[in-house]
């Protein structure tokens, strides 16, 4: 209850008591237009990777998913789809035996002997709430996405830990050791942002195929290890991290290793949750890379495998979005839980 009257009275709270200034109108327009903005195409594509193929390219689209009624027609080999039309005032449901231009052929279902041609203005058809959970079902069990969706939890799980770690030692050292040429150094990491990943993919390549690791996850996991992004930000948080509890480690004997995994790391808990979080929307929606590396089926990661949904002449939209939206689950999952450190991690980056 205590709860529920703290969230009531932030959602009711003014800039100025008892009176609704324009900033708290603007601020509202703001954040219900930004989570609008997000969470809208993520309902949309929830919502269609449950309607069935046929309905998803249809045009006006449907919110919900539904589908065309389908019969069996005495007399016809394949079921009709059932249409909606007015007869004599009379609304009845006709099964369209074929189109023509703007004319539609369609006969009673009871009564299949007698072909009626209608304007197809005056007809619409007959749905009803369809839930195709073949979507799913038939990429788990006829696809390899569940192969697809080990490799991308292994890439991401590895390439995450060495992240974390690799640049965790390189901040350590640029932000306690003082040495000559330290500055030159970060610049140096932190200029290399402004180099486009199309200039150093081909060198890169060239790398990996030198040693050995082409069509291999390793190859794809050790080149992105290290980020200059991970390290300015987990440089600039361990600069608020006082230089005396170092200094007084060192003089309890502890070595230097040791100072770095019992007091550095868990005191930059906060920035490392932020890089993780980051680590693992790199990991889990890289494309590009992957495709470059990759060729065995059995190696490819979830957004690898799902490029094979696209043909030269048919996209499979339906399983696409379905594996789409199923994809999204781990991200969410991590965010929810590495959520809470964000504003912490980023916040205290700036503070030195």
């Amino acid at each position: 209850m205590h709860g529920t009257f703290n969230a009531i009275g932030f959602l009711t709270r003014t800039r100025r008591p008892g009176r609704i200034d324009i900033t708290d109108v603007l601020s509202w327009l703001w954040l219900i237009g930004g989570t609008l903005a997000v969470l809208v195409p993520v309902a949309w594509a929830g919502l269609s990777s449950l309607k069935p193929e046929a309905e998803i390219t249809r045009f006006p689209p449907t919110l919900l998913p539904v589908a065309t009624v389908q019969v069996e027609v005495r007399g016809y080999d394949k079921p009709l789809s059932l249409w909606t039309m007015t007869i004599d005032g009379e609304t009845r449901e006709m099964a369209m035996v074929r189109r023509i231009g703007l004319k539609a052929q369609l006969v009673d279902p009871d009564n299949p002997a007698k072909v009626v041609s209608v304007d197809t203005k005056s007809i619409s058809p007959a749905q009803r709430l369809t839930v195709a959970t073949q979507n799913y079902t038939d990429p788990l069990t006829r696809f390899s996405f569940l192969t697809f969706l080990k490799n991308s939890v292994f890439v991401t799980l590895v390439a995450t830990i060495l992240t974390l770690i690799v640049n965790a030692l390189a901040a350590f050292a640029l932000s306690k050791y003082r040495f000559r040429g330290e500055k030159a150094i970060f610049v140096l990491i932190i200029s290399t942002l402004m180099i486009p990943l199309t200039v150093v993919m081909v060198p890169a390549y060239l790398v990996v195929v030198g040693v050995g690791l082409v069509d291999n996850l390793w190859g794809v996991i050790i080149p992105t290890v290290a980020t200059p992004t991970g390290v300015f930000l987990l440089r600039q948080y361990m600069l608020t991290i006082p230089d005396e509890l170092i200094e007084a480690a060192r003089v309890d004997a502890a070595s230097e290793f040791r100072i770095f995994w019992r007091i550095i790391l868990p005191l930059t808990a906060p920035a490392l949750a932020v890089l993780a979080i980051f680590s693992v929307l790199w990991r889990w929606n890289d494309f590009l890379w992957p495709l470059i590396v990759l060729s065995s089926r059995e190696n490819f990661t979830l957004q690898v495998g799902l490029n094979a949904f696209q043909g030269e002449f048919s996209v499979q939209w339906h399983y696409i979005l379905a594996m789409t939206f199923l994809s999204l689950v781990p991200v969410t999952i991590v965010f929810l839980f590495l959520q809470r450190y964000i504003t912490t991690g980023i916040a205290g980056t700036g503070m030195k």
